[in-house]
């Protein structure tokens, strides 16, 4: 009997915390919008039409990626809501091909993608406001390109 009222009671206290955790999912600003790319889905996501991509490729034992801590999640909260600008994240540990084709060398290393192709790379202070400056000029640079080649 017991068993069985032990049973209910861990039933109970899941539809109490469903909803819960589904609220919290939800809610704007609870996770950095970085999206992690691999080796599936990086040249798709960085080849979406008028979607600049800006991303951080590492390995998770480089001592110098470490020490970014929540830099790049920051930047991803930093830039919610800004359009066709996305900040995405590649493992080289896991997706070789992929940092072996875009010449990554050195960890870590920042790169800015338009239709497929890079367009800058980052070597400015790992900070924030200049990471973000940084994306948005070139976002600029590559609007005003389309511009005037239509």
């Amino acid at each position: 009997m017991d068993l069985v009222r032990s049973h209910h009671r861990r039933r109970s206290l899941l539809f109490l915390l469903l909803p819960l955790f589904f609220f919290l999912s939800a809610c704007p600003g609870s996770r950095a919008e970085v999206i992690t790319l691999t080796e599936e889905t990086f040249a798709d996501k960085v080849k979406e039409k008028d979607t600049i991509w800006f991303v951080q490729f590492c390995v998770p034992w480089c001592k110098h990626c470490k020490n970014l801590g929540t830099l790049w999640e920051d930047l991803g909260k930093t830039m919610e809501g800004e359009d066709e600008i996305e900040i995405g994240q590649v493992d080289c540990s896991t997706s070789k091909p992929v940092c072996s084709k875009v010449d990554i060398h050195s960890y870590p290393t920042f790169k800015i993608f338009y239709d497929g192709e890079e367009i800058a790379k980052y070597k400015g202070p790992r900070q924030v406001e200049p990471l973000k400056q940084f994306v948005l000029d070139e976002a600029d640079k590559a609007a005003r390109a389309k511009l005037e080649a239509d």
